[in-house]
């Protein structure tokens, strides 16, 4: 491979990092949309960039071609997904890349939806647009991992988080929680709240912690966009007093009870509250993931108790684990462990994770990996549909 050929892949391999690091600013404002970045090069410049705006507003592409304006015409459009080619909220993205007169088009990973897959390239190439695909394969399908599980499911993608402490507690005996993890990773927690659709807690949490549940930036100010808050409460026991209901965001409440009474007054508060009665007088969580996708929420981030965490374990819905480890031992047999429930009776049912990844935030570890049923394909191969 010659010195010029290596250069150009390097360049495109850059250009396409460029339209991911845009795909993600994205995150968790696009549902049930992906989160999509796009640049435009000409000369080897970025001439026009974007990332998705909200469900009905301009996809990536479109708005990456506005900002580039006249400069897209014979240009290279750089794309994290397949461009769209059927009507939806929005027209189809194909016709303004071909009318913008865009020459070559890159685009990381196929979309999923059957009404695009493989058929926005087909019509790019129909109209003579030379397309490629696979560079950052693997980054550009853990972006929009949340979209192609709800693409395919009609499920949300469920990611387990919590901060323990080094022999796996959340708490003392004493019920002490606050704080196990440095401020930088709470920090990194909050970022993980605004890229997701859905926050998820027990009733447990709410009564003991009484949180919040919003996503706030380094200084404290809640992020424009916030997560819908959901608290999995069988008995309704969630207080009427709650920080929950001291501001207008959105809240569901999943319960298995049947009093009308007391769901009547939690609506009143302005919660959803929706029955899902299961075994033994729990909620039914796979028929609660299915309402969620119904609301269009493509992900949740399940952020405990320990019972909560551990029955989504017990019950296999976990795609992806997000622990922060602090470097402290608490001990005690009474301690609340970080995944309670019913657990593994052998080790072979133990909940063995893939395409594991740690990093360090603070003074903190983030241990990060996939459910063997949520490992995406990560073939890194690069195929052009058409030679120049």
């Amino acid at each position: 491979m010659n010195q010029k050929v290596v250069n150009e892949a390097n360049n495109q391999s850059e250009f396409m990092r460029s339209a991911l690091s845009l795909g993600q600013q994205a995150l968790g404002n696009t549902a049930p949309n992906p989160a999509v970045g796009a640049v435009i090069v000409k000369d080897d410049k970025i001439v026009g960039q974007g990332f998705s705006l909200p469900a009905g507003r301009d996809h990536a592409e479109i708005v990456a071609i506005r900002d580039a304006k006249e400069l897209a015409k014979g240009a290279t459009l750089y794309i994290t997904l397949e461009p769209c080619c059927h009507t939806g909220r929005t027209p189809p993205c194909t016709e303004a890349i071909i009318k913008a007169g865009i020459k070559e088009v890159h685009f990381s990973v196929t979309d999923p939806n059957p009404l695009v897959s493989g058929n926005g390239a087909k019509l790019l190439e129909q109209a003579g647009i030379q397309v490629c695909k696979g560079e950052e394969k693997e980054t550009s399908l853990k972006l929009n991992e949340a979209y192609f599980k709800y693409i395919r499911t009609k499920q949300p993608f469920v990611t387990a988080k919590c901060a323990t402490s080094l022999d796996g507690k959340i708490a003392t005996r004493s019920r002490d929680s606050r704080w196990i993890s440095s401020p930088e990773a709470r920090n990194w927690a909050h970022k993980l709240r605004g890229q997701s659709d859905a926050v998820m807690v027990g009733i447990g949490t709410i009564i003991s912690d009484d949180p919040l549940l919003t996503a706030r930036d380094k200084e404290n100010r809640p992020l424009e966009k916030q997560p819908v808050r959901i608290v999995v409460d069988s008995g309704l026991k969630t207080p009427l007093n709650a920080n929950l209901f001291t501001d207008s965001n959105s809240i569901i409440i999943a319960t298995s009870s049947n009093s009308e009474k007391k769901m009547a007054t939690l609506r009143d508060l302005g919660a959803e509250v929706i029955s899902l009665p299961g075994a033994g007088g729990l909620v039914n969580l796979p028929a609660l993931l299915d309402f969620l996708g119904y609301r269009e929420i493509t992900s949740v981030l399940i952020e405990g108790g320990s019972e909560l965490l551990g029955a989504f374990f017990d019950e296999r819905l976990v795609d992806k684990v997000a622990f922060c480890v602090s470097p402290v031992i608490i001990g005690g047999k009474t301690a609340i462990p970080s995944v309670g429930a019913t657990g593994a009776n052998k080790l072979s049912e133990a909940y063995r994770l893939q395409d594991v990844s740690v990093e360090t935030v603070g003074t903190d570890f983030i241990v990060t990996g996939y459910s063997a049923k949520s490992v995406l394909n990560n073939g890194r191969g690069v195929t052009c549909f058409q030679e120049s």
